[in-house]
């Protein structure tokens, strides 16, 4: 009997990490909107992303196996410098362990006590919309490079001669203060 190959975007988490299973792929960049809506438009045709997803059930003592995903994924993508307002290459490395529970309030509470990532196991997952959400939350919030490639631009005043020396705000009452020799 021949087993049906298991397909990412509507992957059975319960039956996958219970046979053990592992999965690997790349999809298109331009596949995954949300994130290539993200970052900027000129992506090369080629850009992909690499991702592996394996599956394990932990056994517990005296209770039901915990059912857990181990998810990695690699993309490069492109973002605008917040300094220098250039292009820049952003590699996104995404190495994640999930954790999947039957009842969503247990999901819930687990996950906001725990530092592992809790989700509610459903009857089928799209694992390219848990990629995309991984590596949308991957994404530096101000991205910049450590040294721009090109020299910031100065304004062409501050170029021109540094600002003049303003007097100290107390010196008129300094001079106020001292008393002329008589």
């Amino acid at each position: 009997m021949a087993t049906k190959p298991t397909e990412p975007r509507r992957l059975d988490v319960a039956s996958f990490t219970a046979a053990g299973g592992e999965l690997a792929g790349e999809w298109p960049l331009a596949a995954l909107d949300r994130l290539a809506g993200s970052v900027l438009g000129a992506e090369p045709p080629g850009a992909t992303i690499h991702w592996q997803a394996e599956g394990e059930q932990r056994p517990v003592t005296g209770g039901e196996a915990e059912i857990w995903l181990h998810l990695t994924a690699q993309a490069c993508v492109s973002m605008r410098c917040q300094r220098c307002l250039g292009p820049m290459a952003v590699p996104l490395d995404l190495d994640h362990w999930f954790r999947f529970v039957r009842d969503p309030a247990l999901a819930e509470a687990l996950d906001t006590e725990l530092e592992d990532d809790v989700l509610e196991l459903e009857r089928q997952m799209d694992l390219r919309e848990l990629v995309e959400d991984e590596l949308l939350l991957a994404l530096p919030l101000v991205p910049r490079h450590e040294e721009c490639p090109q020299p910031l631009p100065m304004g062409s005043e501050a170029a021109e001669s540094p600002a003049p020396e303003r007097p100290h705000p107390f010196a008129a009452l300094e001079k106020l203060k001292k008393k002329p020799d008589a």
